[in-house]
């Protein structure tokens, strides 16, 4: 005997999806804050992100929606000592720098760096377009990590120089 598949009333389809938690971007507040110390914040200036996962109640990883206005970088050449990293082009483009090069990256896109890969990497919108971005990152935030080009690390204490000296803390 053939196995018969149940279909969903129309009504319990509709209670399914109007529980679907689809984000509201222009709802989740847009900022260009970045901790970063002088004069490392001037690259950045342009790059205006929306923190996703907490918007959605997300708290096992982190999840933000970026867009890079003309000229402007994703963030000094970094990587993580503890995290996990996943990018996922929207729209637009944008020059993906890391230590072996650089790579064009366009919507649709997808570049991932494993914790405690010690590649640095950044994206730089080259274009006179914006592009937009989600990246992903989970694991131990403040197990740290390092900047490839300057003399900068990250820790659960802040920036500091490389010899432990910190950075002047810089209210965001």
């Amino acid at each position: 005997m053939a196995r018969r598949h149940k279909r969903r009333h129309p009504a319990a389809a509709d209670r399914w999806r109007r529980t679907l938690p689809k984000l509201d971007l222009a709802a989740i507040p847009q900022s260009n804050a970045t901790g970063y110390p002088e004069p490392f914040d001037r690259e950045v200036q342009e790059r205006w992100w929306r923190r996703l996962a907490p918007a959605g109640g997300l708290t096992a990883f982190g999840a933000s929606h970026v867009v890079l206005k003309p000229g402007a970088w994703s963030s000094q050449r970094h990587w993580h000592n503890g995290e996990d990293e996943l990018l996922v082009m929207l729209t637009g483009e944008a020059m993906l720098v890391e230590d072996n090069g650089r790579t064009v990256l366009r919507a649709g896109d997808v570049a991932a760096w494993p914790m405690g890969s010690t590649n640095g990497h950044h994206l730089r919108n080259e274009s006179d377009a914006d592009c937009s971005f989600v990246v992903v990152s989970a694991g131990d935030r403040d197990a740290g990590g390092a900047y490839s080009d300057i003399d900068m690390v990250f820790t659960e204490e802040g920036y500091l120089h490389r010899d432990g000296t910190p950075y002047p803390a810089k209210p965001l």
